[in-house]
């Protein structure tokens, strides 16, 4: 169960990288190996890592979701702006 998020991680990437695509690869020892499949051959894009630094690097590997705003996050956003030069003129 341990490589769940692992592959969870590399499903991610997949969905955000269009026209590309890349596999998770467990070594003997438990560690994890990313790798992109580039026309029909495999190339490693890591070395092998435990668990956590395999899931942040993949997650910080290829490009990043487009965070969304709400209407009320950018109004807290102003706010915030505000009372830091409200509280700068003391």
């Amino acid at each position: 169960m341990r490589s769940t998020r692992a592959t969870a991680a590399v499903a991610r990437l997949n969905q955000r990288s269009e026209g590309r695509h890349y596999l998770l690869v467990m070594t003997g020892n438990g560690l994890f190996r990313l790798r992109e499949r580039i026309d029909g051959k495999d190339s490693d894009v890591s070395d092998a890592l435990p668990l956590d630094d395999f899931v942040r690097l993949v997650d910080a590997t290829g490009p990043q979701p487009v965070r969304r705003v709400t209407k009320s996050d950018e109004a807290f956003a102003r706010q915030l702006a505000r009372r830091k030069t409200a509280d700068g003129d003391d």
